[in-house]
């Protein structure tokens, strides 16, 4: 098992540099047209985490009541 990332883990083939532009230059456009698809579901799956994490104000405490 490889201890390290898991895209170090994966063997891929030597290529072109040709081959790797044009298959960086495809990924980039898939990845643009995937958000562009989905940035509705994807801004909710975040919005809906990040209300999770915030910090609830402590309904018990007044105002009004000293700090000591």
């Amino acid at each position: 098992m490889c201890s390290e990332s898991c895209f170090q883990c994966i063997s891929l083939p030597q290529l072109s540099d040709e081959a790797v532009v044009e298959i960086l230059d495809f990924l980039q456009v898939f990845t643009t047209d995937f958000e562009n698809r989905y940035s509705g579901q994807i801004h909710r799956y975040y919005e809906a985490r990040a209300r999770h994490n915030i910090i609830q104000d402590n309904p018990c405490v007044t105002i009004d009541d000293p700090p000591f």
